[in-house]
């Protein structure tokens, strides 16, 4: 039982690895705001947010 948790364990550290390599420079520049603003905002909402400015900047400039 002992290999199951720790597998378990090994497995939550890969998904916040593999989630800190899916940022892209929009996600870390939306950090760095919050940072530097002294907001924090969900991981969630901030995607929808750097996603939905991609998307209006992939509209403009085709």
């Amino acid at each position: 039982m002992a290999g199951n948790t720790g597998m378990a364990g090994d497995t939550g550290m890969t998904s916040n690895t593999g989630a800190n390599q899916n940022e892209d420079y929009g996600d870390k520049g939306l950090d760095f705001l919050e940072k530097k603003s002294g907001h924090t905002l969900n991981r969630n909402t901030n995607e929808k947010i750097t996603d939905g400015a991609r998307n209006q900047f992939e509209k403009m400039t085709g």
